[in-house]
């Protein structure tokens, strides 16, 4: 019985992991979008490079969430 548990207990572990990743990176690539916007409206001159910084932020948003997720998957099938 004690083996399950601690089985179960990092599926759960790792899923909540997950989530938290997920649900941080959505926020964050939200809100970058959120200030690309207003700065490419204040400033239409300067979207290009506006666009530019924002695509390679979410690049680094999103592969800082794939690392977190791996690592919840590796931490689930460790057991």
């Amino acid at each position: 019985m004690g083996s399950m548990t601690s089985v179960a207990l990092a599926y759960l572990s790792a899923g909540f992991g997950a989530g938290l990743a997920v649900l941080g990176a959505g926020m964050g690539i939200g809100k970058l979008a959120a200030a690309a916007m207003e700065g490419s409206a204040r400033q239409p001159s300067a979207s290009n490079d506006i666009r530019t910084g924002m695509i390679i932020a979410a690049a680094l948003i999103e592969g800082a969430t794939l690392f977190a997720i791996v690592v919840c998957l590796l931490l689930a099938l460790k057991t």
